[in-house]
């Protein structure tokens, strides 16, 4: 199963090159670049763990992918993101995220069937990451 969340996520994975343009592209528009990465990738799961501070005031795409590659060594079993961060008056919210880093076996998800009152039934989806421990999940 391969996680489709943000931008180019049923694309092939992005190349170096093809992220540095996406970075250059936000970085044209003025916007804020992090990195943020996780082993629970659950479409509810928006909070990651973040990569270093937000870069506010970094304008050169090579820092930035320096930045994605460390996280990549550090973390090479793991989701690995870059969020770009609008904060124009009125926007205030992030413009673009992508996956730059998958594990190299995704374990995906399940579809889980809980009756309630009634005849009423409820769904909810399980990530088959979280049925090992945290820092064990790859």
């Amino acid at each position: 199963m391969r996680i489709t969340q943000g931008q180019f996520s049923f694309l092939p994975d992005l190349t170096d090159d093809q992220i540095r343009a996406q970075i250059e592209y936000a970085l044209g528009n003025g916007w804020a670049l992090s990195v943020e990465f996780t082993d629970d990738p659950h479409p509810r799961n928006t909070y990651w763990e973040m990569w270093g501070l937000p870069m506010f005031d970094l304008k050169d795409a090579g820092g930035i992918l320096y930045e994605i590659n460390g996280c990549r060594k550090a973390y090479p079993k793991h989701y690995i993101r870059v969020t770009a961060f609008d904060s124009t008056r009125g926007w205030e919210t992030p413009r673009m995220s992508y996956i730059v880093n998958r594990p190299p076996e995704e374990p995906g998800f399940g579809l889980v069937r809980q009756e309630a009152e009634g005849r009423k039934i409820r769904y909810t989806v399980h990530s088959y990451a979280t049925d090992r421990p945290v820092g064990e999940r790859y």
